[in-house]
């Protein structure tokens, strides 16, 4: 039977691809390639930016690392692209890494850069949510696989 596809953030995949170069990789990652055909990907390397590189925040709508520097572009640039990557798979489901200027969908850090966290979502989140996406974070992984589980087997017997 095919997998349902999902998009993943590639460092809950295990790809060490966080701004300080680490992963945050899934306990139940295997759980999960069982049940959907894993699209693993980030945003801002897709963007060009390097691995490791300097922390960010959402500051004013805008990305911006703690020394000023503007990131907005390539942050939109890799969205777009992961998009593109992520509807050429046909999902329409992500599972994304909370708290990210990327993939935050409940909450992002305020821009003070001071670990404070408030609601918002990420560029990359915004543009999938914008686009009939459904999002998951690591907190939501059993209301994820119960939906669509579920729904896709009713919809391919």
């Amino acid at each position: 039977m095919k997998k349902l596809p999902l998009v993943i953030s590639a460092c809950l995949a295990g790809r060490c691809c966080r701004y300080d170069g680490s992963s945050a990789l899934l306990s139940c990652l295997n759980a999960l390639d069982e049940v959907f055909e894993l699209i693993a990907l980030c945003p801002e390397q897709l963007g060009g930016l390097p691995t490791p590189r300097s922390c960010a925040e959402l500051v004013n709508r805008r990305v911006q690392t703690k020394e000023g520097l503007d990131l907005t572009e390539p942050f939109v640039e890799g969205s777009r692209k992961a998009l593109a990557l992520a509807r050429a798979q046909g999902c329409s489901i992500a599972l994304l890494m909370e708290r990210s200027p990327s993939c935050g969908s409940t909450c992002v850090y305020d821009g003070t850069f001071s670990g404070t966290l408030i609601e918002g979502e990420g560029v990359f989140a915004n543009l999938l949510r914008e686009q009939g996406f459904t999002l998951y974070t690591p907190k939501t992984i059993d209301a994820l696989m119960k939906a669509n589980t579920v729904s896709y087997e009713s919809e391919h017997r």
